[in-house]
């Protein structure tokens, strides 16, 4: 099985019915459960909240168009769509897809590794809350990102708040029993994720902290800048539904 293949399976694990009852609720709790039994906690709450404080310093670092890779919810969606930036969310939840719909934000009901409209002119790709760890390979997931922004694009990602770089084997669980599958997922700290992003060919351009969160924007090292709506997608493209 190619890295790609395991990250597409692996992702059937959030669309496991735990996280689509918290994300109809609004409210947790949800945990990351490891095979070992060790559990961490999701923030649900947050998720389907407007943005917040730290929420905001993504926000201003965006040059548009943003894909907001793992969407969730879609609070960052909704408000960058809301302000007139161009803005594409993903989730592999249709659950969370139906929530960003409702809020107003344009979405796709697909996988990062799946093909993508407008693949290279993207100015600005997001990994907030932890989705650096999708599908297990961190590296595999910054190619992949690479490949979607344009020359002069950038990654604005949001590392775990302390020093971690781990992969790990996990399930989605609520406090009622209910539970998703297996699926690898992978945490890394700010220094973790600066190596890996060096590995993969990023500039780590700047490094910040907010509300007890810490984030990285990474650029492309190709040359060029992004001149926003001129790569904007055309949305007859993409669609607003819940597509694969």
């Amino acid at each position: 099985m190619t890295a790609v293949t395991a990250a597409l399976a692996a992702e059937t694990g959030w669309s496991a019915d735990p996280y689509a009852w918290a994300i109809a609720r609004g409210s947790g709790p949800l945990f990351l459960r490891r095979t070992d039994g060790w559990l961490l906690p999701l923030d649900v709450e947050r998720w389907c909240a407007p943005p917040d404080a730290a929420d905001r310093t993504l926000l201003h670092r965006c040059r548009g168009p943003v894909l907001d890779i793992g969407c969730g919810p879609g609070r960052l969606v909704a408000e960058l769509a809301a302000d007139g930036v161009p803005v594409l969310g993903l989730d592999v939840s249709p659950a969370a897809v139906a929530h960003t719909q409702r809020s107003g934000g344009p979405v796709l009901c697909r996988s990062v590794f799946e093909p993508l409209p407008a693949e290279g002119r993207w100015g600005t790709a997001l990994l907030a809350d932890g989705n650096i760890g999708i599908g297990g390979d961190p590296c595999a997931l910054l190619h992949r990102v690479r490949r979607l922004v344009a020359p002069g694009g950038r990654l604005l990602a949001e590392a775990a708040p302390y020093d971690v770089d781990e992969r790990l084997t996990v399930r989605v669980e609520d406090a009622h029993g209910r539970r998703g599958g297996d699926f690898p997922w992978a945490r890394l700290g700010a220094g973790a994720l600066a190596a890996a992003a060096a590995a993969t060919g990023w500039v780590v351009e700047e490094e910040w902290s907010a509300a007890g969160r810490r984030f990285l924007a990474l650029g492309s090292a190709a040359a060029g800048r992004v001149s926003g709506r001129q790569l904007l997608p055309s949305p007859a493209t993409y669609g607003r539904g819940s597509q694969r």
